[in-house]
């Protein structure tokens, strides 16, 4: 490639999306297995009569292409990114810094070996070792192939320019990341402009695809078993109920189930996959069902390691690899008209000035540390996120929201992030009359609201909810909703049935 349209679209910049477009193969392919597997599953509950989440609505999806290449955006930017940004240094350390020296090189391909080998200690990850065997080593020798020699001359001032920014909006966005930071993130960046409502309506749609793939039979909403090998009678009985009531739904069938159940003399012996997870003594699943299951789940969980990485990429290399395309696309587009060097300051700045503008509204966060004194005057506010601050504080003290004169008002907000947070606060309501009012949220056409209406529902504890929901989980056309609403059910003490 000419040194021109080096200069232009620079080296990093092409390395990550060659990263990326694998690891958004390898991903679509993932998420569309993923998904036929789940269709079968819940195929198999159904002929069984159990009510399914997702519904007979939206099942039909799963078999689709478009929400497994959508879906699987989300493992492209978060471990996709990881993977690719950390080969990039790898390549660049062995390059500059230790000048192609062999035994560097072997030291890192130990380290990827050994990522792989942590990867799958719990049982082999297919999907997962995908990206750790892929991404690597195209990216590293991508990285060496397309980046330059080394300046005769360096330049600090170059290095400074480009370091500083990244650095500066490292230290100014760390403070930032505690246990709130994705609802802030999304009260503020995403729900306040018709942009980020579409980023936000787009996760809504398409992220349970994505996390279907990873996660443990604990964080499942719906597993499959099978005690076919038990004889009829009362310890049968007894299984089906207890298995029943942790959402383990019993089928007649031994193909692919999550949990295999074979009794041996007073031992029940737990299987996963073909392979024997655990033991245990009847008596002691008896006595707490729970703690048997839990830690049947956390041993039969091939997935501990890709979860935390996908995870820590979803935090660190997204924002990095998000800011190397956007300084790198700003720098083409002004080379165009300036010199590459001053195309090459002037993205460093823009870069720094929009992040430093996407971290100014995070200081409307601050309402959130208000005085309980000072709720009722936000509450009647002009601004939205200090009523939406006030709501907040409202549902965290179980104050009585309906009690306050705005009340009627909030209830006709056009703003998503006010009315979920007074969805959510009326589910610590206590009078009657609010409930109708939570109802009429069902019928809000943004997920976000209808979603927070049936957790209030499932917390207010109020037994009337079931009939109304049992009636929109099985015409709602949106997963992320029935997955609410079966939350909901099962905390007003729903159960499945064979007969639903």
């Amino acid at each position: 490639m000419s040194k021109h349209v080096e200069n232009k679209f620079p080296h990093t910049a092409r390395v990550l999306l060659l990263g990326l477009l694998v690891a958004q193969v390898i991903a679509t392919i993932q998420v569309y297995v993923s998904n036929l597997d789940l269709y079968h599953n819940l195929s198999a509950m159904q002929a069984a009569g159990y009510l399914t989440i997702p519904n007979q609505c939206t099942m039909p999806t799963l078999q689709d292409f478009a929400p497994a290449f959508l879906g699987g955006l989300f493992f492209t930017l978060s471990v996709g990114a990881g993977l690719t940004l950390l080969s990039i240094g790898a390549a660049w350390i062995w390059h500059r810094v230790f000048s192609l020296n062999r035994y560097i090189l072997i030291l890192f391909s130990l380290f990827w070996l050994c990522s792989l080998v942590v990867l799958n200690h719990r049982g082999f990850s297919f999907g997962a070792t995908c990206y750790f065997f892929a991404i690597p080593p195209v990216v590293f020798l991508a990285t060496q192939r397309w980046t330059p020699p080394p300046p005769v001359k360096k330049r600090w001032v170059h290095g400074a320019v480009h370091n500083i920014p990244v650095v500066l909006l490292a230290l100014l966005w760390a403070p930032q990341m505690n246990k709130n930071f994705f609802v802030n993130f999304r009260d503020t960046l995403l729900l306040s402009n018709p942009v980020g409502i579409k980023i936000n309506d787009f996760y809504y749609d398409y992220t349970l695809y994505p996390a279907e793939v990873f996660k443990s039979l604990d964080q499942k909403l719906l597993k499959t078993c099978t005690l076919r090998d038990l004889k009829k009678g009362s310890l049968l009985a007894r299984m089906e109920m207890e298995l029943l009531d942790r959402d383990y739904l019993a089928l007649e069938t031994d193909d692919a189930v999550d949990l295999k159940v074979v009794q041996n003399g007073d031992l029940l012996v737990f299987r996963h996959g073909g392979k024997t997870i655990l033991q245990t003594r009847i008596v002691d699943f008896l006595s707490d069902p729970a703690k048997v299951l839990k830690e049947f789940s956390a041993k039969s969980d091939r997935h501990i390691f890709f979860r935390q990485v996908t995870f820590l990429s979803l935090l660190v290399a997204l924002p990095l690899a998000l800011y190397l395309l956007l300084h790198a696309l700003i720098r083409l587009l002004l080379c165009f008209f300036l010199e590459v060097r001053t195309s090459f300051f002037i993205s460093s700045t823009l870069c720094l000035i929009v992040g430093l503008s996407i971290l100014v509204p995070f200081q409307y966060m601050r309402w959130t540390d208000m005085e309980l004194k000072d709720v009722p005057q936000a509450l009647a506010s002009n601004s939205w996120p200090e009523r939406v601050a006030a709501l907040r504080i409202i549902e965290r003290k179980g104050l009585e929201v309906s009690s306050f004169p705005p009340y009627p008002k909030l209830l006709k907000s056009p703003h998503i992030a006010e009315s979920y947070w007074l969805a959510r606060a009326l589910a610590v309501s206590h009078r009657p009359e609010t409930y109708r009012d939570l109802l009429a949220f069902l019928d809000d056409p943004r997920p976000n609201v209808v979603s927070m209406a049936f957790f209030a529902l499932g917390y207010r504890g109020d037994s009337r909810g079931v009939k109304e929901i049992l009636t929109r989980i099985k015409t709602s056309d949106h997963w992320y909703c029935q997955w609410y609403a079966y939350k909901a059910l099962r905390a007003l003490g729903w159960k499945q049935r064979k007969s639903n």
